[in-house]
């Protein structure tokens, strides 16, 4: 399929690989405004541009990975917004999370150019991106999933469809944020514990994994909890500040669908507070911090081993 041209608009932690893999089967432009990025792709083979108008001109697909709503409306419709550089019949697939709220106040835009909109938001970080190995949920009408679907296959190891219309599937992945985000939290606050209380972490983060308390995110932060308080802390894959984002989505589509959610609130709560400790652009594993903020398990002991 190589005579499909797919824009990717956004060569970040998530951009980047969605692209490279891509690049697989269709022509990929990329589209960033940092030179290192742009480095990147070049060495995925990709067409690069700093000018996103110029590199979705012409393009079956527009694949956006931006971080907010704010960012999301200057993609398309700002100054260097590509929306007006599309044909009719083009497709826009968006893969972030942004809320309801930006779907609603983009997909009017979009329509009256007649243009395909796919709310795509997708889960799995950059390794699994980078292997076409992602959770994607999708809600889009028959037209923009017929449109999509090619490009939304090669993304995806799991592809679902949970709804006929745009902003459903942010509504699925503000669910699965509620989940995620407390999960790491509580990775974070149970590691801090079994270093106070004197346990070799490493052996307890193995031990809970092997049994009923194992959890996706307890497996895949656990090892990066523990590199928390290093000299050289664990590689960023996705920011503390993002969670601080999408936490503040989730609490506030529960309080618009009337109803609490009171572990969710709490982690919003220490999410901002690691913001306040400066750790918005440290890996969301860094959590720990919030609840201890000296290492738990001894001064530098990579080890982990004693309180």
């Amino acid at each position: 399929m190589t005579n499909v041209t797919v824009t990717v608009v956004g060569l970040g932690a998530m951009g980047l690989p969605m692209a490279t893999n891509l690049a697989r089967t269709f022509h990929v432009r990329g589209v960033d405004v940092q030179e290192a990025r742009l480095e990147l792709g070049r060495e995925a083979g990709l067409e690069v541009h700093t000018d996103a108008p110029e590199a979705a001109r012409g393009a079956d697909v527009v694949l956006l990975a931006v971080r907010n709503q704010h960012q999301l409306e200057a993609a398309l419709f700002g100054e260097k917004g590509v929306a007006d550089e599309l044909a009719a019949g083009a497709t826009v697939i968006l893969t972030s999370t942004v809320g309801i709220d930006a779907i609603a106040a983009v997909r009017p835009g979009l329509a009256e150019r007649g243009i395909h909109l796919v709310d795509a938001p997708v889960s799995g970080g950059p390794a699994r991106a980078g292997e076409g190995d992602l959770l994607v949920t999708v809600g889009a009408d028959d037209a923009a999933w017929e449109a999509g679907h090619p490009v939304l296959d090669e993304m995806a190891s799991t592809l679902y469809r949970v709804g006929d219309e745009a902003g459903k599937g942010q509504a699925m992945k503000t669910v699965n944020q509620l989940l995620c985000g407390i999960h790491i939290v509580a990775a974070g606050e149970a590691m801090a514990l079994a270093g106070k209380m004197g346990l070799n972490q490493n052996e307890a983060l193995e031990a809970l994994m092997s049994g009923a308390a194992s959890s996706f995110m307890l497996g895949d932060r656990g090892p990066r909890i523990l590199q928390a308080y290093d000299e050289t802390p664990a590689e960023v894959k996705s920011r503390l500040d993002i969670f601080v984002k999408d936490m503040g989505i989730v609490v506030n589509a529960a309080r618009r669908a009337g109803i609490g959610v009171p572990l969710a609130a709490a982690a919003e709560q220490t999410y901002l507070h690691g913001l306040t400790l400066g750790l918005g652009a440290a890996d969301d594993s860094s959590v720990i911090r919030t609840v201890t903020p000296e290492d738990p398990a001894g001064e530098g002991n990579s080890e982990r081993s004693d309180g």
